[in-house]
Protein backbone atom coordinates (compact mmCIF):
# COMPACT_ATOMS: atom_id res chain seq x y z
CA UNK A 1 0.00 0.00 0.00
CA UNK A 2 2.92 2.47 0.65
CA UNK A 3 4.33 1.68 -2.54
CA UNK A 4 1.47 1.73 -4.50
CA UNK A 5 0.59 5.27 -2.57
CA UNK A 6 4.19 6.43 -3.71
CA UNK A 7 5.87 6.81 -0.50
CA UNK A 8 9.28 6.14 -0.90
CA UNK A 9 12.83 7.97 -0.47
CA UNK A 10 12.81 10.81 2.24
CA UNK A 11 9.23 10.76 3.19
CA UNK A 12 8.32 9.55 6.97
CA UNK A 13 5.26 7.63 7.86
CA UNK A 14 4.27 7.80 11.41
CA UNK A 15 3.65 4.13 13.03
CA UNK A 16 3.20 2.96 16.87
CA UNK A 17 6.19 1.63 18.68
CA UNK A 18 3.80 -0.66 20.81
CA UNK A 19 3.05 -3.92 18.59
CA UNK A 20 4.88 -5.92 16.18
CA UNK A 21 8.07 -4.90 14.24
CA UNK A 22 6.44 -5.41 10.83
CA UNK A 23 4.80 -1.92 10.05
CA UNK A 24 8.13 -0.37 10.66
CA UNK A 25 9.70 -2.49 8.42
CA UNK A 26 6.84 -1.80 5.47
CA UNK A 27 8.17 1.48 5.72
CA UNK A 28 11.68 1.12 5.68
CA UNK A 29 11.05 -1.33 2.53
CA UNK A 30 9.50 1.39 0.86
CA UNK A 31 12.43 3.52 1.32
CA UNK A 32 10.64 6.12 4.07
CA UNK A 33 11.37 6.65 7.49
CA UNK A 34 9.31 5.22 10.10
CA UNK A 35 8.16 7.73 12.77
CA UNK A 36 6.94 6.88 16.18
CA UNK A 37 4.42 8.32 18.13
CA UNK A 38 2.89 7.35 21.38
CA UNK A 39 -0.28 5.17 21.84
CA UNK A 40 -3.62 6.06 23.86
CA UNK A 41 -3.28 4.27 27.35
CA UNK A 42 -6.73 2.65 27.26
CA UNK A 43 -7.01 0.91 23.11
CA UNK A 44 -3.05 0.95 23.04
CA UNK A 45 -3.32 2.61 19.09
CA UNK A 46 -2.09 5.52 18.48
CA UNK A 47 -2.66 8.41 20.34
CA UNK A 48 -4.33 11.60 17.83
CA UNK A 49 -2.66 14.31 19.50
CA UNK A 50 0.50 12.24 19.72
CA UNK A 51 0.13 11.73 15.84
CA UNK A 52 -0.08 15.66 15.54
CA UNK A 53 2.43 16.32 17.44
CA UNK A 54 5.07 14.00 15.67
CA UNK A 55 3.63 15.28 11.94
CA UNK A 56 6.89 17.32 10.18
CA UNK A 57 7.41 19.09 6.79
CA UNK A 58 8.32 15.47 5.47
CA UNK A 59 5.26 13.16 6.81
CA UNK A 60 3.50 11.85 4.42
CA UNK A 61 1.35 9.24 5.95
CA UNK A 62 -0.09 7.39 9.25
CA UNK A 63 -0.45 3.96 9.80
CA UNK A 64 -3.14 2.94 12.05
CA UNK A 65 -2.86 -0.37 13.94
CA UNK A 66 -6.00 -1.53 15.77
CA UNK A 67 -4.99 -3.22 18.84
CA UNK A 68 -5.80 -6.31 20.94
CA UNK A 69 -9.11 -5.75 19.37
CA UNK A 70 -9.82 -2.25 20.81
CA UNK A 71 -10.54 0.11 17.34
CA UNK A 72 -8.27 3.27 16.88
CA UNK A 73 -9.77 6.95 17.10
CA UNK A 74 -10.25 6.28 13.21
CA UNK A 75 -12.51 9.70 12.93
CA UNK A 76 -10.32 11.91 14.70
CA UNK A 77 -7.03 10.27 12.67
CA UNK A 78 -8.42 11.12 9.27
CA UNK A 79 -9.11 14.32 10.51
CA UNK A 80 -5.52 14.99 11.45
CA UNK A 81 -4.60 13.54 8.34
CA UNK A 82 -6.85 15.74 6.02
CA UNK A 83 -5.62 18.76 8.02
CA UNK A 84 -2.32 17.94 6.89
CA UNK A 85 -2.60 16.44 3.59
CA UNK A 86 -2.06 12.97 4.89
CA UNK A 87 -2.69 9.38 4.09
CA UNK A 88 -4.25 7.48 7.12
CA UNK A 89 -3.43 3.47 6.48
CA UNK A 90 -5.07 1.20 8.62
CA UNK A 91 -4.06 -2.08 9.60
CA UNK A 92 -6.99 -4.02 11.28
CA UNK A 93 -6.76 -7.52 13.01
CA UNK A 94 -8.38 -10.99 11.55
CA UNK A 95 -11.95 -11.52 11.09
CA UNK A 96 -14.04 -13.41 14.16
CA UNK A 97 -17.05 -14.90 13.63
CA UNK A 98 -19.98 -12.48 15.76
CA UNK A 99 -20.47 -15.88 17.65
CA UNK A 100 -17.05 -16.32 18.58
CA UNK A 101 -17.04 -12.31 19.63
CA UNK A 102 -19.97 -12.85 21.79
CA UNK A 103 -18.29 -15.69 23.48
CA UNK A 104 -15.22 -13.67 24.19
CA UNK A 105 -17.31 -10.35 25.33
CA UNK A 106 -19.26 -12.80 27.82
CA UNK A 107 -16.06 -14.54 28.84
CA UNK A 108 -14.17 -11.04 30.04
CA UNK A 109 -17.45 -9.43 30.98
CA UNK A 110 -17.01 -12.34 33.64
CA UNK A 111 -13.42 -11.41 34.23
CA UNK A 112 -14.26 -7.63 34.49
CA UNK A 113 -16.46 -8.18 37.25
CA UNK A 114 -14.16 -10.67 39.47
CA UNK A 115 -10.33 -9.65 38.72
CA UNK A 116 -9.09 -7.77 41.69
CA UNK A 117 -5.59 -5.88 41.84
CA UNK A 118 -5.13 -5.78 38.26
CA UNK A 119 -6.89 -2.91 35.77
CA UNK A 120 -9.20 -4.59 33.71
CA UNK A 121 -9.05 -3.28 30.15
CA UNK A 122 -11.89 -0.78 29.46
CA UNK A 123 -13.87 -2.11 26.77
CA UNK A 124 -16.08 -0.05 24.25
CA UNK A 125 -18.91 -1.18 21.86
CA UNK A 126 -16.65 -2.59 18.86
CA UNK A 127 -14.32 -4.60 21.39
CA UNK A 128 -13.49 -7.65 20.20
CA UNK A 129 -11.11 -9.19 22.74
CA UNK A 130 -8.89 -10.63 20.08
CA UNK A 131 -6.57 -10.67 23.42
CA UNK A 132 -8.05 -9.66 27.01
CA UNK A 133 -5.03 -7.51 28.36
CA UNK A 134 -4.54 -6.44 32.10
CA UNK A 135 -2.33 -4.22 33.43
CA UNK A 136 -0.18 -5.20 36.26
CA UNK A 137 1.42 -2.51 38.28
CA UNK A 138 5.15 -2.30 39.82
CA UNK A 139 5.10 0.44 42.16
CA UNK A 140 8.33 -1.53 44.28
CA UNK A 141 5.61 -4.64 44.89
CA UNK A 142 5.86 -7.58 42.58
CA UNK A 143 5.82 -6.71 38.96
CA UNK A 144 4.34 -8.19 35.39
CA UNK A 145 7.01 -10.58 34.96
CA UNK A 146 6.52 -11.87 38.48
CA UNK A 147 3.22 -11.81 38.25
CA UNK A 148 2.81 -13.93 35.28
CA UNK A 149 5.09 -16.58 36.92
CA UNK A 150 3.14 -17.20 39.25
CA UNK A 151 0.23 -17.07 37.61
CA UNK A 152 1.26 -19.62 35.12
CA UNK A 153 2.57 -22.18 38.42
CA UNK A 154 -0.94 -22.12 38.61
CA UNK A 155 -2.06 -23.49 35.93
CA UNK A 156 -2.89 -20.52 33.97
CA UNK A 157 -1.45 -19.33 30.38
CA UNK A 158 -0.64 -15.94 30.40
CA UNK A 159 1.33 -14.08 27.62
CA UNK A 160 3.62 -10.42 27.30
CA UNK A 161 1.68 -9.15 24.30
CA UNK A 162 4.71 -6.71 23.31
CA UNK A 163 7.95 -7.69 25.14
CA UNK A 164 10.14 -4.70 23.39
CA UNK A 165 8.66 -1.90 21.96
CA UNK A 166 9.84 -1.19 18.19
CA UNK A 167 11.53 2.00 19.27
CA UNK A 168 14.04 -0.35 21.73
CA UNK A 169 15.18 -2.88 18.79
CA UNK A 170 18.54 -2.27 17.57
CA UNK A 171 17.72 -1.60 13.71
CA UNK A 172 14.64 1.01 15.17
CA UNK A 173 16.02 2.40 18.23
CA UNK A 174 15.17 6.06 18.12
CA UNK A 175 15.66 8.69 21.29
CA UNK A 176 11.79 9.50 21.39
CA UNK A 177 9.81 10.15 24.48
CA UNK A 178 7.10 7.51 24.44
CA UNK A 179 6.38 7.43 28.32
CA UNK A 180 2.69 5.45 27.49
CA UNK A 181 4.32 2.91 24.99
CA UNK A 182 6.93 2.17 27.93
CA UNK A 183 4.52 1.99 30.87
CA UNK A 184 2.19 -0.55 28.28
CA UNK A 185 5.14 -2.72 27.90
CA UNK A 186 6.11 -2.96 31.09
CA UNK A 187 3.02 -3.46 32.57
CA UNK A 188 0.63 -5.49 30.09
CA UNK A 189 -0.07 -9.25 30.30
CA UNK A 190 -2.66 -11.02 27.94
CA UNK A 191 -5.08 -13.26 30.00
CA UNK A 192 -6.91 -16.23 28.27
CA UNK A 193 -10.36 -15.15 27.16
CA UNK A 194 -10.80 -17.97 24.48
CA UNK A 195 -14.68 -18.79 23.56
CA UNK A 196 -13.60 -22.12 24.03
CA UNK A 197 -12.80 -21.76 27.90
CA UNK A 198 -15.05 -23.83 30.65
CA UNK A 199 -16.41 -22.24 33.60
CA UNK A 200 -13.94 -23.87 35.74
CA UNK A 201 -11.16 -22.94 33.71
CA UNK A 202 -12.16 -19.22 33.87
CA UNK A 203 -12.72 -19.94 37.73
CA UNK A 204 -9.12 -21.14 37.66
CA UNK A 205 -7.57 -17.66 36.21
CA UNK A 206 -9.57 -15.75 38.66
CA UNK A 207 -8.78 -17.68 41.66
CA UNK A 208 -5.06 -17.65 40.32
CA UNK A 209 -4.87 -13.64 39.71
CA UNK A 210 -6.74 -12.77 42.82
CA UNK A 211 -4.87 -15.03 45.15
CA UNK A 212 -1.55 -12.71 44.03
CA UNK A 213 -4.22 -9.58 44.50
CA UNK A 214 -3.37 -8.84 48.11
CA UNK A 215 0.38 -8.10 46.93
CA UNK A 216 -0.87 -5.45 44.16
CA UNK A 217 -1.08 -1.98 44.43
CA UNK A 218 -4.74 -1.31 42.46
CA UNK A 219 -3.92 0.12 39.46
CA UNK A 220 -6.35 2.98 39.77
Amino acid sequence: MLRAAGIGHGDEVIVPAFGNIDVAEAVTLAGAIPVFADIDPVTYCLDPLAVEAAVSPQTVAVVVVHRFGQPADVPHLHEIGQRHGLLVLEQGESETPYAEVAQRRERAAYLDRRLRGVRTPEGSGGHTYQQYVVRVPGNGRPDRDAFARAVRARGVECRVPVKTPVHRMPDFRRDVCLPETERAADETLALPVDASLTKREMNRIVSACNALGGLLQPAF
